[in-house]
């Protein structure tokens, strides 16, 4: 390419204003110098924090390496794109055992495609751009979540935001109730500056966890998250963790609801990331009777369907085990316990027996052997 006469910073400025017109409501460059975080990403994973999500150890140290993915690569162009509906409200379902609470990114169309194409269209109008300066060619690849890339390192290098104590980027304006975007191109841009860290001695997101998954301040072990256990993980969940999912099925938002900047939500102006009628506010038994047909047919185009049917009713039957005793609650899991596979039905087990100690007989019978033990009347 013929880069002599080529204005890279007002190129930049153009790039920025074009993204936003694709609907990015920001867009930072970074270089491609992500060095001072590999011996980081290696303990990660030499502590096993990835769990059974193996493409992460896969490519080794590629992930922090931009130009060993993409051979020639000179910058991250990086965008994020905010998600939280008009109506969020329905984070009240976390106080309602017998409703569903699925992660807000989700209740939406998978923005996985919907962000590539709008990057890849970035990297045409930029390609043009170049042509019409009879500048040369091009050469990029748009990412988002589809490759080893270490986006929220790129992000907070490009001023996006920057790293929070639960691991997710952070902006002044608009929280974190964002998806993440790269494009990686083979043209100097100038880079923009990293913005300073603002979580000041705030814990909340450690505290609030339910797992004590953020084992230590941005630093969080994926094999006790609710999101992994509830959308990575393909076999059991352990039942440890089991009390803890309460009523949540697809993913966790905790640590973000905690979040005081997130009282700067941005709201989405992609309709396609407004909540699906078929999945917001919904029971959990309601959810919990879908067949595998039904299923498919209402998460199509949405990111829970990778999770498939099976995982689906073994999430379920996890948040029916923890919710208030309910005769309903018993007869439906029964029902799906002859028909279930092995997986599902040691779920289901487990949320009966949970649903029986709940049962009011029950309860009392369990306060009376913990009154016996303390060596309390039994009236007490």
């Amino acid at each position: 390419m013929n880069s002599s006469n080529t204005d890279y910073s007002l190129l930049s400025d153009k790039i920025k204003q074009w993204g936003k017109d694709l609907g990015f409501a920001q867009v930072g460059i970074a270089d491609i110098d992500l060095t001072e975080h590999e011996a980081q990403l290696q303990r990660w994973l030499d502590n096993n924090y990835h769990g059974e999500m193996d493409y992460m150890a896969a490519h080794g140290m590629m992930r922090a390496r931009p130009d060993e993915l993409v051979p020639g690569t000179k910058r991250v162009i990086t965008v994020r794109m905010n998600y939280l509906p008009p109506d969020a409200s329905f984070a009240q379902n976390l106080k309602k055992t017998d409703k569903a609470y699925i992660s807000r990114y989700a209740l939406g169309r998978d923005y996985h495609k919907l962000m590539r194409n709008k990057l890849k269209k970035l990297g045409q109008r930029i390609e043009q751009e170049l042509k019409d300066l009879d500048q040369g060619e091009l050469s990029f690849r748009p990412f988002v979540d589809s490759a080893p890339v270490l986006e929220r390192q790129l992000a907070d290098k490009a001023g996006l935001g920057w790293t929070g104590k639960h691991s997710l980027i952070i902006n002044k304006e608009a929280g974190s109730w964002f998806f993440l975007g790269e494009l990686f191109v083979d043209i100097p841009l100038p880079v923009d500056k990293p913005v300073e860290e603002q979580c000041g001695s705030c814990v909340a997101c450690i505290k609030l966890c339910p797992t004590n998954a953020i084992v230590e301040p941005y630093v969080v072990d994926a094999k006790r998250c609710i999101s992994y256990l509830t959308i990575e993980l393909k076999g059991a969940i352990p039942e440890e963790f089991r009390p803890l999912l309460g009523n949540r099925i697809y993913g966790c938002d905790d640590c973000q609801l905690i979040c005081p900047w997130n009282r700067y939500g941005q709201i989405t102006d992609e309709k396609d990331f407004h909540p699906r009628t078929q999945l917001k506010d919904k029971d959990l038994i309601e959810l919990y009777l879908w067949d595998e047909t039904t299923f498919l047919k209402n998460t199509e185009g949405s990111p829970i369907r990778r999770i498939g049917h099976e995982r689906w009713l073994r999430n379920i039957s996890v948040a029916l085990g923890n919710a208030d005793f309910n005769e309903d609650i018993i007869v439906v899991l029964q029902q799906r316990l002859v028909e279930v596979t092995e997986l599902v039905a040691t779920h289901i087990n487990w949320a009966l027996d949970q649903q029986r100690l709940k049962k009011p007989e029950n309860k009392k019978t369990q306060r009376l052997i913990k009154a016996i033990e303390k060596g309390l009347p039994r009236d007490a």
